[in-house]
């Protein structure tokens, strides 16, 4: 097992483990501890993030009157007890999954009823609790990704099974492009990619510092518009964290 440094926190979070998260050992960032009988709020992390990634909002949150709670997430951060086996069974990771950690995390800790704010890939999984036990989930906050609704289910398949979902064509209409693109998400479905960025000729640190002031403010080429339309014309506008030239 490897040994980590204790997390930076400001003060008035702390850092714990939590035993028996629905099959993990699940870290967990906390605020607003202190006091018995809080509204609690679970703070759900995007990619490439943490609970770490909370903490300048954390005591805010707990000066409002909260109990915080913020968990690095199923394959994140120092929560273990998930495989990173690229030719693994995705199950473990799928939404409904993700939104029995969120439920046993939040009964571990006592509560019947939470708050509920998800930042990016933590966006899709909170609108799932609020779908699926709004009896838990009274209220939920959105950030950076919205949400579409549950997909339709497949009918009339008892005799003709349904069909695999079919492949996206933006993906080759990108690739054709005079210069040649390929969508983030896409590359990082790949194998190549974890050892492409944990053996990043920069090393790791620089890679995602450099990474990180890309998506930032501070890089002063970022500046946000609206797309008119899913296509690889528009999509090849986007900076190239987003959607990067084929060969890199």
């Amino acid at each position: 097992m490897t040994t980590l440094p204790n997390v930076p926190l400001p003060a008035g979070i702390r850092s714990r483990h939590v035993d028996g998260i629905n099959g993990l050992r699940m870290h967990v960032l906390e605020a607003g501890f202190e006091t018995k009988g809080r509204p609690c709020i679970l703070l759900l992390h995007g990619f490439p993030e943490l609970a770490f990634s909370w903490r300048k909002v954390m005591p805010a949150l707990a000066a409002a009157g909260y109990h915080v709670i913020a968990p690095d997430q199923r394959g994140y951060g120092r929560t273990t007890g998930w495989t990173a086996d690229y030719d693994g069974d995705l199950t473990p990771f799928s939404l409904l999954n993700l939104v029995r950690d969120a439920l046993a995390l939040v009964s571990a800790f006592g509560y019947r009823q939470v708050d509920l704010a998800g930042h990016d890939f933590g966006s899709p999984v909170a609108a799932w609790c609020a779908l699926i036990r709004p009896d838990v989930f009274r209220s939920v906050t959105l950030m950076s990704a919205p949400f579409g609704g549950a997909p339709p289910m497949p009918l009339n398949t008892v005799d003709s099974p349904a069909k695999p979902p079919a492949e996206d064509p933006v993906h080759r209409e990108l690739a054709a492009l005079p210069r040649p693109r390929k969508h983030y998400q896409w590359y990082y479905a790949t194998r190549p990619a974890n050892a492409d960025m944990q053996h990043a000729p920069q090393g790791v640190h620089d890679f995602l510092r450099a990474y990180y002031h890309h998506k930032s403010a501070d890089w002063t080429d970022n500046t946000p518009y609206p797309l008119t339309s899913w296509s690889a014309g528009e999509l090849a506008r986007l900076p190239t964290y987003y959607v990067m030239d084929a060969g890199e």
